[in-house]
């Protein structure tokens, strides 16, 4: 099955306003850069989006904020986004954060088909807020809600035409899981290979789990903050 479209514009053609979109990457690695710039020229509104970060103004995820496409965010960290900033407090945007491991487990256990699970990350804490809390073995858990999504676009370095993915360093963080937990996963690569050019013990998202896939293109490597120190004279 070659599940290759011809452009990003394409593979995004059914999202409509008010999805829940899940958007792969870590900081700005193994960002979905294509499809977010197609997501943008496509206009949707009222979008519920799913990501650890929320890129930076200008770019990523960052261009969907300025464009309005977004009524509410479930992330991790939100610090390098001076426009989220504003609209959160403006009221212009339902932002939620969650501890970075709870949300890497909320989004595993929605693909793995897991409603709900207990961690001790959060207790005591305005995260608790409105949750169950069980003791087990005498610590208290909290009681923490799968998540899912209409629609998951992930980055991968490789990829074949059954949609096989291979991901490289810190772009495996967030995208694998996102791909297991949609009803769809659009699939944005670099490279194309045909089937069996990847080892199979090194497929680490199986084309099952991936219906739509473009050949993304002009992928800048952006530092998401960049610090130096003074040269000492």
């Amino acid at each position: 099955m070659n599940k290759v479209l011809a452009g990003p514009d394409e593979a995004l053609a059914d999202i409509t306003d008010g999805s829940t979109v899940m958007l792969g990457g870590f900081g700005l690695c193994g960002l979905p850069a294509n499809l977010i710039a197609a997501l943008v020229r496509k206009g949707v509104k009222g979008l519920h989006t799913i990501s650890n970060n929320m890129s930076v103004d200008k770019y990523g995820i960052g261009l969907m904020l300025e464009a309005g496409m977004i009524a509410s965010h479930i992330g991790s960290y939100v610090g390098e986004n001076k426009l989220l900033e504003s609209m959160v407090i403006g009221g212009k945007l339902n932002l939620t954060l969650v501890p970075q491991g709870t949300l890497a487990e909320r989004i595993r256990a929605g693909g793995a088909g897991i409603p709900a699970f207990y961690t001790p990350a959060g207790v005591g804490t305005i995260v608790a807020e409105g949750k169950e809390v069980r003791e087990f073995d005498g610590c208290s858990y909290l009681l923490e809600r799968a998540l899912t999504a209409d629609f998951a676009l992930v980055k991968a370095w490789k990829g074949d035409r059954m949609g096989n993915l291979v991901y490289r360093k810190t772009a495996q963080n967030f995208n694998p899981m996102m791909a297991t937990a949609a009803r769809i996963t659009i699939a944005e690569i670099e490279e194309l290979v045909e089937p069996g050019a990847i080892n199979p013990d090194q497929v680490m998202t199986p084309g099952i789990y991936v219906q739509r896939l473009v050949v993304g293109s002009q992928y800048e490597k952006r530092i998401e903050r960049r610090t130096v120190r003074a040269r000492q004279a």
